[in-house]
């Protein structure tokens, strides 16, 4: 009898608005909106391997979207239209706002087309969350 492995769970997948800042081990499915490089550092024809690349891209689904902050070799897997499975993913702030990150602990996928429509007018990332101290008056 095979015995289940642990940690090989399913995945419970995680809608975009349900994201909330501090919280990490999401997985979505998620279509990319757009993408743009942000920082490219180190030639690939260079004596370094290292080369650094961070694209924001506006990824979503059909409940709103988020920046997805993408490195590297995730960047070449960012291209509009298309359908990727963020496994693992966290938030980070960025000045006051959510972005969506995939550490080396996560894993980023092209997947199937999803089926739909991603919801631009929930953009989790225009939301600032900023901590404030109330003074009573």
């Amino acid at each position: 009898m095979a015995e289940a492995k642990p940690g090989m769970r399913k995945p419970v997948f995680t809608k975009v608005d349900q994201l909330r800042p501090g919280t990490s081990g999401h997985t979505l499915t998620v279509k990319v909106v757009s993408s743009k490089m942000v920082l490219q550092k180190g030639r690939p024809d260079g004596p370094q391997v290292r080369q650094m690349r961070i694209a924001e891209c506006l990824v979503g689904d059909e409940t709103g979207m988020i920046v997805f902050t993408a490195r590297n070799d995730q960047v070449d897997m960012m291209k509009p239209n298309s359908t990727i499975i963020l496994r693992n993913a966290k938030i980070d702030m960025f000045k006051g706002s959510m972005r969506l990150a995939v550490d080396k602990w996560g894993r980023v996928e092209v997947t199937e087309p999803a089926d739909f429509t991603v919801k631009e007018d929930n953009n989790l990332s225009l939301v600032e969350y900023e901590l404030v101290n109330v003074v009573e008056e």
